[in-house]
């Protein structure tokens, strides 16, 4: 049975210019040129002052008040007014900013990055030495077929019944086992040494066979064929004394064993991304005082184009108010209004990112100027919220997208946020301090006879900094740095 029913409901909703502003404070600098040129050319009353006539009259956008924090859009909507478009133009029926910035579905533009794309030849090299072997029109096929099903360290990770199905089903050849294992062997004595491997240990086998003429080597070979798992938990007691050598023969050995690659494709992928890191700003010092700077393609000149202007109070004046004219006058007033929002979204996010980073530079001034963890002050995000009268949501996109370079190297922003950890003295220090002495603890030690994560945590209470060993240990994992078992030497 249908009813009918009053609800009232209580929603927040972000205005399409908010959500302009999101979208762009969260794009890092390196897309940042990228994202202009897209909005420059899908909207053509948008104009690149570097680029435009700069002997034409012009008129900018006006800047807005610098001392403005909020988001506010009362002055777009006020120029708006001149053109006196309520005789053509119901609101009510206008996308007042088109159908590219809805508020609903995935952004695209927050999933794209530009890389710097290193195409390797690593597949091609394979193939070039297929090409040189001297096989029948089916070997060379099942070859083929092999190297294309290498993953991108090297190895041959499906089975030999899934290459058969593949090359019954895909290229009509019918092979046996015997063929593919037979094509195999081919693939693994390509360079470089190790390729077509099914696991590590047949990785590592193949490259030390090659050398196996060296008595040493032969060592190794036994040593990975036989004791793989005594050698990478590093149990080299039992080691010694399985094989019966001393801790110098054992050395010579396993120095033989990390001198091969593991991934033998590994470094030479079909294709690489590598993030090109641009600063979004800059500190500089100078008689002890920091000096900050925003990256200028932070900065682009842009400005409403005078023509597309000049076209809106043309149609203003005409008497004729016909369907083509209102159909018009909609286009024009949607790119004016998208234009002169991308504009103010630019510059409130220039004034946002100074805004954000100078409070994190006075915050950590002593930080900046020495370039010393030690002088990181324990620092969250809702510290800097506070200080600049925003949301931490805000801070959060900035911190996780941008980098500032200094005189001792460039840092993404989020590196120098930090918890507290409360020392005997009841002085408040980073946990970053704690993790820089752990990692100069870590590498004084003795080789030989690592420190355990409870002689770190005695080490560490004795300086003053009384925190557990469950606590050391989860900033070793943070650092990469394994147990002290895996961090044996001989």
């Amino acid at each position: 049975m249908l009813r009918q029913n009053l609800q009232q409901k209580l929603l927040q909703k972000l205005s399409p210019q908010q959500i302009q502003f999101i979208k762009l404070l969260q794009v890092p600098t390196v897309a940042l040129d990228t994202r202009i040129k897209e909005e420059l050319e899908e909207n053509p009353a948008l104009e690149d002052l570097s680029l435009a006539n700069m002997n034409e009259p012009t008129e900018e956008y006006p800047d807005k008040d610098p001392d403005d924090d909020s988001f506010n859009t009362e002055d777009s909507k006020d120029s708006l007014d001149e053109f006196n478009v309520d005789d053509y133009l119901q609101d009510d029926n206008i996308n007042d900013y088109g159908s590219k910035y809805e508020q609903n579905g995935d952004d695209e533009d927050e999933r794209k990055e530009i890389p710097i794309a290193i195409q390797s030849s690593f597949f091609e090299s394979l193939q070039a030495q297929l090409d040189l072997i001297p096989l029948s029109d089916k070997d060379f096929i099942i070859g083929q077929q092999i190297i294309g099903s290498l993953d991108d360290d090297g190895y041959l990770r499906r089975p030999i019944t899934s290459l058969i199905d593949d090359l019954a089903f895909s290229q009509n050849v019918m092979a046996e086992e015997e063929d593919v294992e037979e094509m195999l062997k081919v693939i693994q004595s390509f360079d470089p040494s190790g390729v077509g491997a099914r696991d590590l240990q047949e990785c590592l086998l193949i490259q030390l066979r090659k050398r196996d003429h060296l008595p040493t080597v032969q060592k190794a070979i036994n040593v990975v064929e036989h004791h793989l798992e005594e050698f990478t938990k590093k149990h080299y007691d039992k080691l010694e004394r399985s094989l019966n050598m001393n801790s110098e023969e054992l050395k010579e050995v396993i120095n033989e064993i990390l001198k091969l690659n593991p991934k033998p494709g590994g470094s030479n992928a079909v294709t690489t991304k590598q993030l090109q890191v641009i600063p979004d700003f800059h500190i500089s010092k100078s008689d002890g005082i920091l000096f900050l700077t925003l990256n200028s393609k932070n900065a682009p000149e842009l400005r409403v184009s005078r023509s597309y202007q000049e076209m809106f109070e043309h149609y203003d004046k005409t008497a004729q108010k016909d369907k083509k004219l209102k159909e018009a006058v909609q286009f024009v007033k949607q790119k004016l209004d998208s234009a002169k929002w991308f504009i103010d979204a630019i510059k409130q996010r220039q004034q946002t990112l100074l805004k954000t980073m100078n409070a994190i530079m006075n915050y950590q001034y002593d930080y900046f100027l020495t370039g010393d963890d030690k002088n990181l002050r324990p620092m969250i995000l809702k510290d800097i919220a506070d200080r600049i009268g925003m949301d931490i949501s805000t801070v959060s996109r900035v911190a996780n997208s941008k980098y500032v370079q200094t005189e001792f190297g460039t840092f993404l922003l989020k590196s120098f946020f930090s918890e507290a950890i409360q020392m005997d003295s009841g002085e408040e220090v980073s946990n970053k301090e704690v993790k820089k002495i752990l990692e100069e603890c870590i590498g004084k030690e003795d080789k030989r006879r690592p420190l355990a994560d409870e002689k770190l945590t005695e080490i560490l209470k004795e300086k003053g900094y009384n925190i557990a060993r469950r606590t050391v240990a989860k900033y070793r994992e943070a650092m990469n740095i394994p147990v002290a078992r895996l961090r044996k030497e001989l």
